[in-house]
């Protein structure tokens, strides 16, 4: 079973610039959106994807990732 994050990295193009979606979406919710984010970061970490811009909600210590876009590379 695939998580919503991997569902987005493999229905992305390679190359191509592509946003973790928002509304109108299961990543509507503040929380799974976040937690979205964060898995993509890991797949950054691991080289899968660039994260050309990610923005936060909130103080730093309790921050929500609100905003990701991201380029995969493989």
């Amino acid at each position: 079973m695939q998580t919503l994050a991997e569902s987005i990295y493999l229905d992305s193009q390679l190359g191509a610039l592509s946003e973790l979606p928002t509304a109108g979406s299961a990543l509507e919710n503040p929380y799974l959106y976040d937690s979205s984010a964060r898995e993509m970061s890991a797949m950054a970490a691991q080289g899968l994807i660039a994260i050309v811009e990610e923005q936060r909600s909130g103080d730093k210590l309790g921050s929500l990732i609100c905003r990701l876009i991201f380029r995969r590379l493989r």
